[in-house]
C-alpha cells in the first residue's frame, strides 16, 4: 500500500507547537542579531580607535565583548540548537527540505560561524596583547564573518517564504532557490535593525561606564546609531513588504490583527523616542533603564514580528511546496517530489498515514472523536492549537458552531477543495471530515461526542444487519 511519508506529530498541547518554535527564535534573533551588529561596530570602533590614538574605545570593545559572550554567544548558543530541535520535531519535513536544497549553504555558515566564535574571543582577549595592525585585522575579519553568517541565514529564510526564481521548482540548483527578489529586501531590512538592537544592548554597557565624558560620547554614538538604523529599517521594511507573494499579502490583510499596524508604529516612535532621549540626556541613561528597553525591544518589536513573518508564509513552511502539516502541496521535478495531494484525494489520511494507531484507520460511533483527533494533529495542529490557548485556536474559527453537519460541509466544501483565502488544500474523505467535525465540535461541547455516538450507533446497527 501506498502511503504518505508523515512523521509522527508533536503536540504541544497548551500553546502548540508554533509558539514554542517561536518564543525560542525571538529570544535568538535578539541574540544573533545583536551579535552580527556588535561584531560590525567592533571593527569600525577598532579602526578608529587604533587611526585616531582614541584607547578607551578599545576598553569598551573589551567590555561589551566580555557583555556579548555572555549575552549572546551563550544564549544564542543555547537557543539555536533549541531552534533545530524544536523546528526538527514540529516540522520534520520542512527542515528536511532546507537541508536538502541548502546543505553546502549550512556548512558555509558552520564555518563561518566558528570564525566568528573564535573571533570574538580574539579581539576581546587581545586587546593590548598584539600590536594594532593585527588587532584591526582580527576585529575586520570578525565583523566580516559575523555578516557572513547573517546573508547565508536570510537567503535560507527567504527561501521558506518562496525560492529565488520559478524556475527553481523545474531545474533546482541552489542558486536559483536562495537569491530572490525577497533576498535582499530582507537582508538590508535586517541590517538596518540589527544595528537597531545593537545600539540598544550596547547602551546597557555604555551606560556603567564610570568615566562621565565617554560615557556620554559614548551613548551618543550609540544613539545616533540607532536613530538612523531605525528609521533605514523602517524604510527598507517598505521595501520588503513589496516583495512577498501574493499569498502573503492575502494573509497581511486577513489575518493579521487590524492594531498590528498601528502597534508596530508606535514601537518604533518609542524605540526613537529612546534614542532621541539619549541623545540629548545620555548621562542619566543606567544599565536598568538600557536593560528594560531590550526587554521592550524583544517583546513589544522582535515578538510581532517573528509571528507576523510566520503567519504571512502560511500556508507554506518551505518553498512553496511543503504545507505546514508537513503534506507535500505541489510536484517539484527539480528535486524528484510528487505531490501528495493526489494520495490523499484518492485515500485518505487514514489510510495512508504510517504512524496512525491501526485501531483509528476505520471510522466508527465510538472512536469518531479519537479519529477526529488524530486527524486535527496530523492536519492542523502545526498552525492551530487544539485548546483555548496557544496560536489560532481551532475552536474559535467555527463561531462556537457545534453543529456537526455544519463543520463537516465546511470541511468538505471549503477545506478538501482549497476553497479559502490562505488555508491550504487538504483532501478528507467523507468519513474523516465527519470525524474532524465530531473532534471539533466536542472541544466547545463534550456532548457533541457523545450525542453523535448514540444517533449514530442504531444507524450501523442497522446498517449491518
Amino acid at each position: 500500500m501506498e502511503m504518505l511519508g508523515l512523521y509522527p506529530t508533536w503536540l504541544e498541547p497548551m500553546v502548540g507547537s508554533g509558539w514554542v518554535v517561536a518564543i525560542i527564535s525571538t529570544i535568538h534573533v535578539l541574540a544573533s542579531h545583536t551579535s552580527v551588529g556588535a561584531a560590525m561596530v567592533f571593527a569600525y570602533l577598532a579602526v578608529v580607535a587604533y587611526r585616531q590614538d582614541k584607547p578607551e574605545l578599545l576598553d569598551y570593545i573589551k567590555k561589551y565583548g566580555m557583555f556579548l559572550l555572555v549575552f549572546s554567544y551563550v544564549i544564542g548558543s543555547i537557543t539555536g540548537p533549541g531552534i533545530w530541535f524544536s523546528t526538527t520535531v514540529a516540522s520534520p519535513r520542512g527542515i528536511s527540505a532546507l537541508i536538502h536544497s541548502f546543505v553546502w549553504k549550512w556548512a558555509t555558515e558552520w564555518v563561518f560561524f566558528v570564525i566568528e566564535v573564535v573571533g570574538v574571543y580574539l579581539v576581546v582577549y587581545l586587546v593590548g596583547k598584539v600590536d594594532q595592525k593585527t588587532h584591526m585585522r582580527i576585529a575586520v575579519i570578525f565583523g566580516l564573518a559575523s555578516y557572513t553568517t547573517m546573508l547565508i541565514i536570510i537567503g535560507i529564510l527567504s527561501f521558506m517564504m518562496w525560492p529565488g526564481k520559478e524556475v527553481w521548482f523545474t531545474e533546482g540548483g541552489y542558486l536559483n532557490g536562495f537569491y530572490g527578489a525577497n533576498t535582499f529586501a530582507q537582508l538590508a531590512m535586517r541590517t538596518a535593525f540589527m544595528f537597531t538592537m545593537t545600539a540598544v544592548v550596547g547602551g546597557i554597557v555604555a551606560s556603567g561606564i564610570k568615566e562621565l565624558a565617554f560615557k556620554k560620547a559614548m551613548l551618543r554614538r550609540l544613539a545616533v546609531l540607532g536613530i538612523v538604523s531605525t528609521l533605514a529599517g523602517s524604510l527598507l521594511f517598505q521595501w520588503y513588504l513589496h516583495t512577498l507573494p501574493e499569498q502573503a499579502h492575502i494573509v497581511l490583510e486577513n489575518r493579521l490583527p487590524d492594531y498590528f499596524q498601528p502597534a508596530l508604529m508606535m514601537v518604533l516612535s518609542g524605540i526613537l523616542a529612546y534614542f532621541l532621549f539619549t541623545l540629548v540626556m545620555p548621562r542619566l541613561i543606567v544599565p536598568a533603564i538600557a536593560g528594560v528597553m531590550t526587554v521592550a525591544i524583544l517583546v513589544f518589536g522582535l515578538w510581532p514580528e517573528e509571528v507576523a513573518r510566520e503567519s504571512i508564509r502560511k500556508p507554506f513552511v518551505a518553498g512553496q511546496y511543503v504545507y505546514s502539516n508537513q503534506v507535500i502541496a505541489r510536484d517539484v521535478p527539480g528535486l524528484g517530489i510528487k505531490s501528495e495531494i493526489p494520495l490523499l484525494e484518492e485515500k485518505g489520511f487514514l489510510q495512508s498515514h504510517v504512524f496512525l494507531p491501526e485501531n483509528l484507520r476505520t471510522v466508527t460511533p465510538d472512536n469518531a472523536r479519537a479519529v477526529g483527533h488524530a486527524l486535527a494533529m496530523t492536519a492542523c495542529s502545526n498552525c492551530h492549537s487544539l485548546t483555548d490557548t496557544g496560536i489560532r485556536p481551532l475552536a474559535k474559527y467555527f463561531g462556537g458552531n457545534t453543529d456537526v453537519g455544519d463543520i463537516k460541509d465546511y470541511l468538505l466544501g471549503a477545506l478538501a477543495t482549497g476553497n479559502t483565502l490562505y488555508m491550504p488544500k487538504i483532501p478528507l474523505t467523507d468519513s474523516e471530515a465527519e470525524a474532524l467535525a465530531v473532534y471539533i465540535g466536542a472541544l466547545k461541547d463534550d456532548t457533541v461526542a457523545e450525542n453523535y455516538a448514540a444517533t449514530r450507533k442504531p444507524l450501523a446497527q442497522a446498517g449491518e444487519k
